[in-house]
């Protein structure tokens, strides 16, 4: 039996979709077909979304748009960094939960967390703060989103995803 004989036809399905000539939507949409990235994107999602709608609504305990908004500013952000930041956070885990753009609102969700990391708490060290003895929170929860994110980024939105369908039908 010859080489090119023996490869599969998912082989053959996933050149087709990450081949050269596949679209861009095409290929942020292709998604692998197991359930990992399913269920590391519904965990993003549910994590991520309080802290959406405490910055955008005011639920769990938040300071609503007007709140957020005044403290992103007054801690240096430019005005439409905050409102992205706001917006983003509320609208990537309504995405993720969907898994509609599954990679676009994971890479939403990543740059909000290196940004966070990089600007707040890098400099509060590792650990969260459980005892209430730092001065803050440290980037462990940030760094365990990112891992999310980077799985999401490789694999796709996972079985039971929106982009999974649509790129079936673009295929």
């Amino acid at each position: 039996m010859s080489t090119s004989a023996s490869i599969s036809a998912q082989n053959l399905i996933s050149q087709a979709t990450f081949g050269p000539r596949a679209s861009l939507l095409r290929r942020a949409l292709a998604t692998h077909a197991g359930w990992s990235s399913t269920l590391a994107r519904l965990a993003l999602a549910v994590v991520m979304f309080p802290h959406g709608a405490q910055k955008l609504l005011g639920w769990f305990g938040g300071y609503g748009f007007a709140g957020t908004f005044g403290f992103l500013t007054k801690s240096g952000l430019p005005a439409l960094v905050a409102v992205a930041v706001i917006l983003i956070e509320f609208a990537a885990p309504l995405l993720l939960l969907a898994g509609l753009g599954t990679r676009f609102a994971a890479l939403g969700i990543g740059a909000i967390m290196i940004g966070a990391i990089a600007t707040v708490h890098a400099s509060l060290g590792f650990f969260m703060n459980w005892a209430g003895t730092q001065g803050g929170e440290g980037f462990e929860y940030h760094l365990l989103a990112l891992g999310l994110v980077g799985v999401l980024l490789v694999q796709g939105g996972g079985r039971c995803s929106l982009d999974r369908g649509l790129a079936r039908r673009r295929s």
